[in-house]
């Protein structure tokens, strides 16, 4: 009686779920895993500079250089084999050509509408983000119009929207609004209709905080020096607020958006979960300068695995949401995953 009263008893052995069992081997991971990172989900932003085959390194960024169109072009080429979809191009405007209106913007044959075209040409199978902002053409370094101190909305919605239409015309696939004034992705949309590109995507950076991780990069595009210590928290968003960043991106969506933007990246994963859980168009995540820099720099003092903090990073934004990463580590990061 009490053997078999003990045979049928439930065992004993603690736990009986144990959640380290997928874990223990790599093959067994690789099927229970949750997320995966793909060089599909990567976008390559690039400084371009005038001039022929130089590189100048940005120094605060490791890694990274301001390059010519013909680089450039050789670069398009290695980013589309790889797997990377999508190069985004910011231009390193000459200071003799930058002016308080940010002119140099509308000109069809700029540093920017070149590159578009070199990209097209040399890469024709990846696709081109531009960006639509008047920070690296003005004197004083704001994404806008300045009048009395302050960076006017509306006059800087009508420049942006010819801007727009200079890059489309240009060939670039997606402008990409990171400028932040109210209203500027109806005008925008409405303006790429009115010149039949129907097809012209947009991106809107709808939650765009005005965050202190953006140093390098205005080291590198030159609108650092312009804008001294003035700041853009007139019009980009205030770190403490996570429900305002919801109304930007329904607004941008309501005004045509085709995917919307959130940045910076590391800082804001909440922002990318809720907006992922909330709206169902893509949404797009920019690690940014200064998170790039951090890992770099920490990586080459020998404090951290660099490949490993920067997979880890980027697969974190994944899996809060983010459809799609601008990094400035997507080649290294392409070859590691296909390796």
């Amino acid at each position: 009686m009490n053997s078999l009263s003990t045979k049928h008893q439930p065992p004993t052995t603690f736990p009986a779920t144990r959640l380290r069992r997928p874990r223990m081997a790599a093959w067994s991971r690789e099927l229970v895993a949750e997320t995966r990172l793909h060089p599909s989900d990567l976008i390559l932003p690039v400084f371009v500079q005038e001039g022929k085959n130089r590189e100048s390194l940005v120094e605060s960024m490791v890694d990274i250089s301001r390059i010519t169109i013909d680089v450039l072009e050789k670069k398009s080429k290695s980013a589309s084999q790889l797997g990377i979809p999508a190069i985004a191009i910011f231009p390193v405007v000459d200071k003799k050509l930058k002016s308080p209106m940010g002119d140099e913007a509308l000109n069809p044959k700029n540093l920017a509408c070149r590159a578009i075209e070199a990209i097209k040409s040399a890469a024709p199978d990846i696709g081109v983000i531009a960006d639509v902002a008047l920070d690296p053409y003005t004197t004083h370094g704001q994404d806008g119009i300045v009048e009395k101190g302050q960076v006017v909305n509306d006059k800087t919605v009508e420049m942006l929207c010819e801007q727009a239409l200079v890059l489309a015309k240009a060939g670039c696939d997606i402008v990409a609004p990171s400028d932040m004034m109210d209203g500027r992705i109806g005008a925008i949309r409405n303006s790429l209709e009115r010149e039949k590109f129907h097809d012209t995507m947009i991106l809107a950076y709808a939650a765009k905080y005005a965050s202190g991780f953006y140093g390098p990069f205005r080291d590198a595009v030159g609108s650092g020096l312009a804008l001294g210590k003035a700041d853009k928290k007139a019009y980009q968003m205030d770190v403490r607020n996570s429900r305002e960043a919801m109304r930007e991106i329904a607004l941008d969506i309501s005004e045509g958006a085709d995917m919307v933007m959130v940045k910076p990246a590391l800082p804001c994963l909440d922002i990318i979960h809720m907006a992922s859980q909330r709206f169902d168009l893509p949404i797009f995540a920019y690690q940014v300068s200064g998170e790039y820099a951090m890992l770099k720099a920490a990586a080459k003092h020998g404090w951290i695995n660099g490949d490993a903090v920067m997979l880890e990073s980027l697969t974190a934004m994944k899996r809060a949401g983010a459809r799609a990463i601008f990094t400035y580590a997507a080649m290294e990061i392409a070859r590691q995953l296909h390796d």
